[in-house]
């Protein structure tokens, strides 16, 4: 799990991206009964901030902010299921929270999930209930049009000046929480190869993660079937038709993060919240596009042990983490990308990869056609049922060629490359490909500046339409053969 500033650890960043949602015009308000949270997304240029600037070591008081924002009156949305209603409060909850060990399945009927659904609430609701109405954040738009031998992903350009320890953060967009490509068989036949070589390393659930591990897979299953409906379908609530791959799988033959391994090519990371303490904790993860780091140094620790290594972290974004994961309400994922410059397609790097010395040096040798961007599209949401916190992410390459006719990109990029903090910019470890990268991206720059793309004496800053840059749709269909 690195930093915003480095792909290197996609999961790092993506926990990161946390710390700065302070800025989102937050307001916090006790009632008697409950505790609300109030996310204002207001546009790009409100969502670049700066963390609170916290002591390090303020708690996050698990006694006061230790529940997120509860779901229980949800239920009351289902018309297709009744409950014998009754209304309760925090206190209730609290006092028989599900304990984060504990399998829902083998729990007292009157235990609590953090968001307020009692066990038997959720054994009620059964397999496939309306993630939707639970969650508050709606099933995506049909894509028809989509065609998995040409598709793309969207152009991600998430670059930013000044550079320095902020988040470009916005809302989900609900269509594209599960984003297919072209690549799509290819990754899932190489996480396949991870998994079998690596076993826990990539993939693996503690006790406790049961109930987050079949909420993820059945939210998973009901937006690629609703998404993708050429592709997937559900039969009788348990057999997935991928015809993509030609296979029909019984969802319940295997463990669910076995079942998205082996048909969404992302990857996910379940936090759970600790009931002794208020703090979250990685249970549970299937993650094959890691670097420098894998899953089975990272299961069962909290965000500051996850992350410290992480340059600044402690001083500037744990206490704001701490706080948010708390706090963060289910009806407003977030999303936000990282990136890095690399030799190739690097997806999953573990320590001790030889892919890693190619960092140690600039190759003389070394071709711009060997030069990617490698963006990390980065998704945060907490499951309704479970309470969960999910981080999901895949990474996305593309030639840095690309950046040539993109308006703005190769200024900002070689600004960036130029003059980066010097610590943040050692860390992403761009140094190996910069003699390359940047003469391309000062010339392009140059063109760009001619042919009135941007304007003469441009004071390079973040796009306009960041994480995207002007035309890209344009750009995006054309190589897709949209007409």
């Amino acid at each position: 799990m690195q930093l915003p500033t480095s792909p290197e650890s996609a999961w790092k960043a993506g926990l990161v991206l946390l710390a700065s949602v302070a800025a989102y015009s937050i307001l916090y308000q006790l009632s008697s009964k409950f505790f609300r949270n109030i996310i204002s997304l207001r546009g790009r240029k409100d969502s670049t901030i700066t963390p609170e600037k916290k002591n390090a070591t303020s708690d996050i008081s698990p006694t006061s902010y230790n529940l997120p924002p509860q779901r229980r009156d949800s239920l009351l949305q289902l018309k297709e299921i009744t409950f014998r209603w009754r209304e309760i409060d925090e206190a209730e909850v609290r006092q028989n929270i599900l304990p984060m060990t504990a399998d829902f399945m083998k729990s007292p009927g009157e235990m609590y999930t953090p968001t307020g659904f009692s066990v038997s609430e959720v054994k009620a609701l059964g397999d496939f209930p309306d993630y939707a109405t639970l969650s508050g954040v709606p099933l995506p738009i049909p894509y028809p049009e989509h065609d998995i031998e040409k598709a793309k992903a969207r152009p991600y350009r998430p670059f930013r000046w000044n550079y320095h320890q902020t988040m470009s953060l916005t809302k989900l967009e609900p269509d594209w929480w599960i984003e297919l490509e072209s690549t799509y068989k290819d990754r899932i036949a190489q996480r396949k190869e991870l998994y079998a070589k690596y076993g826990k390393a990539v993939l693996d659930a503690r006790p406790g993660s049961e109930l987050a591990c079949k909420e993820l897979l059945e939210m998973v299953i009901q937006f690629i079937c609703t998404r993708y409906p050429q592709y997937f379908t559900l039969v009788d609530g348990r057999i997935l038709q991928n015809r993509i791959l030609s296979t029909e799988q019984d969802i319940r033959s295997k463990h669910p993060l076995e079942i998205l391994l082996d048909n969404v090519p992302e990857d996910f990371g379940l936090m759970l919240r600790d009931e002794k303490t208020g703090y979250y904790v990685l249970r549970a993860a299937v993650i094959c596009s890691a670097m420098g780091w894998n899953v089975a140094s990272k299961i069962d620790k909290q965000l500051h042990q996850i992350h410290v290594d992480i340059p600044d972290y402690k001083e500037k974004m744990q206490f704001s983490m701490d706080r948010y994961f708390v706090k963060m309400p289910t009806d407003k994922p977030i999303q936000r990308g990282s990136w890095g410059l690399e030799v190739g397609e690097p997806l999953y790097m573990p320590p001790g990869d030889p892919h890693a010395a190619l960092r140690l040096s600039q190759d003389p040798n070394l071709s711009l056609d060997d030069c990617n961007l490698r963006v990390d599209w980065q998704t945060l949401r907490r499951l309704p049922l479970s309470a969960s916190v999910v981080f999901n992410f895949k990474a996305v390459f593309t030639p840095v060629s690309e950046f040539r006719d993109e308006p703005g990109v190769p200024s900002l990029v070689a600004k960036v490359l130029k003059e980066g903090k010097e610590n943040l910019m050692k860390y992403k470890g761009v140094w190996h490909v910069q003699h390359v990268v940047l003469p391309k991206l000062e010339e392009w720059a140059k063109e760009q500046e001619e042919a009135g793309l941007i304007p003469k004496g441009w004071e390079v800053g973040t796009l306009d339409d960041s994480p995207w840059f002007k035309g890209w749709e344009e750009k995006w269909h054309r190589q897709q053969g949209f007409k």
